[in-house]
C-alpha cells in the first residue's frame, strides 16, 4: 500500500529556501531540536502580499531564517496574514511576532484560546496535577523524584506573546489566498480544532499535522484532560475526511514531504492504530501500567527526549480501550493505575 503513497519531490527546500509546490504557492523549511527536526511552512502569493501558514518555534534562528526567506524567496513583499493550523509551539511559535509587525493571524478559535492560555501559563514547577498524572501512569519513585526537581516546558519557552485579536477560521469557511479559494475542513485528535484547508479550484491540500505521510502525528493525554479520549477523535476525524480524499490531492504536509495518495493514506493511519490497540490488548492479559506498555504501542521501549510524547500517546490509547470496555483498571499500592483486558 504505501508504494501507492507518491511524493513528487524527493528532497526538501533548503535552508532560506523555497521549492514552488503550484503557482503562487511556495514551499520552505524550518528547524526544530528535536528527533521531528523540522516542521513545513507554506508562503501563498496574493495581489498585495503573502499569506503564510504557519511559523515555527520562537528562537533567534528561526526569526533569522525568516528574516532571509522574506528577503529571498519571497522578495521582499509584505507579510499580510498568516493562518495557522493549530495551536502547537512549532506551528504557532512565531504568530505573536508576526502580529506585531501588523500581520493578521487566522486561526480556528480553540487553538487561539489553547495557544493563548498556555502562553501565559508559566510554571517554574510541575503542577500537583502534573505529578498526579505521572504517578498515575507509572512513573517510578526516582522518576516521580526528577520530575519534581525539574522546571517544566512552558510554551512561552518557545512561543512569542499573543496579542488579543484574531480572526476565526471554523468548519466550511472558505478563505481566498494564493489565487484559490480554500474550504476549512476541521480535524480532532493530535490538537482541537486542527484546521485542514482544501482547495476548490485544484488539487492542492494544506494538511498541517492531521495529514502526514509516513509517520503518525502524536495522539495524547495530558495532565489537563487525564480521561480525554483523542484517540476516538482521531480514527473519526480520518474517517470523516475519506470521502473528500482523491488520488490525485497533493497534500502539502506539517513534516515530512508533500503526497499524493491520500485515500490510501488514510485507511494507513486508522489501521496503523488499530493495530497498535489490537497489539496493546494483547499485552493486557495480566495487569500493566501505562508506562509498562511501550513495546507493544511502539516496537521498541522509549528512553530520553521521546519519553514524555511516548507516555501520552499510550495513555490514549489504554484510554480508548477504557471507554469502551476492553480494559478495565485498578490502583496499585503505588497510586498508578494497573490496566487490565477484560
Amino acid at each position: 500500500m504505501s508504494a501507492i503513497i507518491h511524493h513528487p519531490w524527493d528532497a526538501p527546500p533548503a535552508e532560506g529556501a523555497a521549492i514552488e509546490i503550484a503557482e503562487n504557492i511556495l514551499w520552505m523549511r524550518l528547524p526544530l531540536p528535536m528527533a521531528l527536526d523540522h516542521v513545513n511552512v507554506y508562503a501563498l502569493a496574493d495581489a498585495d502580499g503573502w499569506t503564510l501558514v504557519d511559523t515555527g518555534l520562537q528562537s533567534r534562528k528561526t526569526k533569522a531564517i525568516w528574516a532571509a526567506l522574506l528577503a529571498g524567496p519571497l522578495h521582499g513583499k509584505p507579510v499580510r496574514r498568516l493562518i495557522v493550523t493549530h495551536h502547537h509551539p512549532d506551528h504557532i511559535g512565531l504568530a505573536g511576532w508576526f502580529q506585531a509587525q501588523g500581520v493578521e493571524l487566522i486561526i480556528p478559535r480553540t487553538a487561539w484560546l489553547y495557544a493563548r492560555m498556555l502562553v501565559l501559563d508559566v510554571q517554574e514547577a510541575p503542577t500537583p496535577e502534573a505529578m498526579l498524572f505521572y504517578q498515575r501512569a507509572g512513573l517510578d519513585q526516582a522518576a516521580l523524584a526528577q520530575k519534581a526537581a525539574e522546571r517544566p516546558f512552558n510554551f512561552a519557552d518557545v512561543v512569542a506573546p499573543l496579542p488579543q485579536g484574531f480572526t476565526r477560521l471554523d468548519e466550511g469557511d472558505v478563505i481566498t489566498a494564493g489565487g484559490r479559494r480554500w474550504l476549512v475542513r476541521l480535524g480532532q485528535g493530535h490538537a482541537p480544532d486542527h484546521a485542514t484547508l482544501w482547495s476548490l479550484d485544484d488539487h492542492l491540500i494544506l494538511g498541517g499535522d492531521q495529514l502526514l505521510p509516513g509517520i503518525s502525528a502524536n495522539i495524547g493525554v495530558y495532565p489537563t484532560e487525564p480521561e480525554a479520549d483523542p484517540l476516538a477523535e482521531w480514527l473519526h476525524s480520518t474517517r470523516g475526511f475519506a470521502p473528500h480524499a482523491r488520488m490525485d490531492h497533493l497534500v502539502l504536509p506539517g513534516h515530512k514531504l508533500p503526497f499524493s495518495g491520500l485515500p490510501f493514506r488514510l485507511i494507513q493511519m486508522a489501521e496503523n492504530h488499530e493495530s497498535a490497540l489490537d497489539r496493546l490488548l494483547a499485552h493486557l492479559s495480566t495487569p500493566k501500567t501505562a508506562s509498562q506498555c511501550f513495546i507493544p504501542l511502539f516496537k521498541r521501549e522509549i528512553t530520553g527526549s521521546q519519553y514524555g510524547l511516548a507516555l501520552v500517546e499510550t495513555v490514549a490509547h489504554l484510554n480508548y480501550l477504557l471507554k469502551r470496555g476492553q480494559v478495565s483498571r485498578f490502583l496499585t499500592a503505588e497510586g498508578a493505575w494497573a490496566w487490565q483486558a477484560v
